[in-house]
Formats: C-alpha cells, structure tokens, sequence
C-alpha cells in the first residue's frame, strides 16, 4: 500500500501535536497534583443516612451572613426541598448522593456540581437578591429525572 508523502507528513503532524497534548495534561495532573473534587471528603452511599450532618439535611447558620446547607440528593428529590436564607447571605452547600449520579445546579448563579454517591462536593455562593432560585439536578438520573428540583427563597 502506497501512503502518499503528504498524507505521511500530515499524519505526522497530528500525531506530534497528540503526544504533546497527552504530555501537557499528564504533567500537569502530576506536578499540580490535580484531582477530583472534594477529594478530601467521601462518605459511605449506603449509610447517607446514618451519617451526620447528612442524617439531618438542612440549613445551618454558622455566622452573621453564614449558612451552611446540607444536601442529599436521591431519585428523584432533594432533601431539603426548599431552603430559606436572607438577601446577602454566603452559604456553602454540601452535598451528596445516596444511589446514582445527580447534578446540583442553580441557573443564573455560579453554582453547578457533579453530586456523586460516595462523594461530598461542597460550592459557595452569596445570594445578593432576593427572588426565589430554582435548584435542579441537570444530570440525568432515570426516568423521574425532569421531576427533580428544590427552592432557595432568599428574602
């Protein structure tokens, strides 16, 4: 079989520039130590339940302006469905799963997390607004999956 020269060069090219991809990535997930999120905090699936705080999901205020909520996101519901907290607040949400993988997403705010069962990922976010925030799982999850959603009231 006859490559043509060209064919032989470009090939050449796209492999070179493949090699040196890998090897960016490769040396950057080593020297900067790159992993997962939340990897410091994983919790068993199975006993979610058992397991504080997430045995009682909920907000928490932890300062002036400081809340802490606690999320278990399971087919097809959050718990807690609906949170409430005042205009100007921080609050860091943690949350995990207790059987598949979810999405926990604010629209029109910062917030987005991969929920994973055995996992606890946490994001904070002020709310500077007042307004009722629409929480959504945006990964699908089964059948029931359009149903999944809670509230964030801020008042």
């Amino acid at each position: 079989m006859h490559i043509h020269r060209y064919e032989k060069l470009w090939l050449s090219i796209g492999l070179v520039i493949l090699a040196f991809f890998i090897a960016t990535l490769s040396i950057a997930a080593l020297s900067e130590g790159f992993v997962p999120p939340s990897d410091d905090q994983s919790i068993d699936p199975t006993k979610v339940a058992q397991t504080p705080p997430f045995d009682h999901p909920g907000l928490r205020k932890v300062g002036d302006h400081a809340y802490e909520a606690y999320y278990v996101a399971h087919i097809f519901a959050f718990d807690p469905a609906t949170i409430t907290v005042p205009v100007g607040s921080r609050v860091t949400f943690y949350v995990t799963s207790t059987d598949v993988e979810h999405g926990f997403s604010i629209p029109a705010t910062a917030v987005n997390m991969m929920v994973t069962p055995g996992w606890v990922n946490s994001l904070s976010h002020t709310f500077k607004e007042a307004g009722t925030f629409l929480l959504v799982c945006n990964e699908y999850c089964g059948a029931g999956h359009q149903t999944m959603a809670a509230k964030v009231v801020v008042q």
